[in-house]
Order: structure tokens, then C-alpha cells, then sequence
């Protein structure tokens, strides 16, 4: 499998963050693996070189909708803003199924909606859907 360029790990819970970080390495699914905290975090990642994409412009972000500061939402709300070639798959990733949040997500055109915790087969279901790549047999 080709890997994806960039994962952005977004959520105020560093255990949550270092449990996926440590399944997404494990699967090799991406060169490099960004951890934030919250959305204020994550935007100022992705917004780091506004001329062009780089390596480090994350091909998938998986972020909270709770989140102290910059929640969830309020960073899509900034995030759809940004040029097309900054903005790729964003699937969010939260304990949150509250009918107003995942309506509010939709609407800011959220790539997907997942319960937590991730999952190998969550993961592989998010490759074949949004990159069209299957994780490697194991």
C-alpha cells in the first residue's frame, strides 16, 4: 500500500492521541503522523505554508468534536476557508454522536463520521473510501 503523505491526529485527550498514533504507525499507513491538541493546534499546522502543499499538509485529519478552545466544529468552520489544495479528508473521530453535531459536521462538508476508539477495520474502511487503498495483509 501507498502510504498517505500525513495524518493529523486532532483531539485533547493525549492518551486517544497516543493509543491512534501508535495504531496508524503500527498499520503504516502514513510517513508522518501530527498530533494537536485542539483545532486552534491543527489549523496553525495546516496553515504553516499557505504558498503550496507540502509533505506535511496532512491527507487525512481526524479530529474530536469536544474539544476545549477551538472545538471540533469551529475549526471546519476555518478550515473550509483555506485554498482547495490545503484542505483534504477530514473524518472526524469523537464519542459525540449528538444529532445537532453530526448535522453541524455535514454541513461544513466533513469526509466522515466515526465512534470512537479508532479501529483497524476503521481504518482500512477510511482508506478504501476516501484514497482507494487497502491496508496491507498482516
Amino acid at each position: 500500500m501507498e502510504k498517505l503523505t500525513s495524518v493529523l491526529l486532532v483531539d485533547d485527550d493525549k492518551t486517544t492521541n497516543f493509543l491512534n498514533q501508535a495504531l496508524l504507525a503500527r498499520l503504516g499507513v502514513a510517513e508522518r503522523i501530527h498530533v494537536a491538541l485542539d483545532g486552534q493546534q491543527a489549523l496553525e499546522l495546516v496553515q504553516q505554508d499557505r504558498t503550496a502543499p507540502t509533505p506535511d499538509c496532512p491527507a487525512l485529519i481526524l479530529m474530536d468534536v469536544n474539544m476545549p478552545g477551538m472545538n471540533g466544529i469551529e475549526f471546519l468552520q476555518h478550515y473550509r476557508l483555506l485554498p482547495a489544495a490545503q484542505r483534504h479528508a477530514t473524518v472526524m473521530l469523537t464519542t459525540s454522536l449528538h444529532p445537532r453535531d453530526v448535522e453541524q459536521v455535514q454541513e461544513l462538508g466533513v469526509h466522515g463520521f466515526l465512534n470512537k476508539p479508532l479501529s483497524p477495520e476503521k481504518v482500512g474502511e477510511l482508506l478504501r473510501t476516501h484514497f482507494h487503498r487497502e491496508l496491507p495483509a498482516t
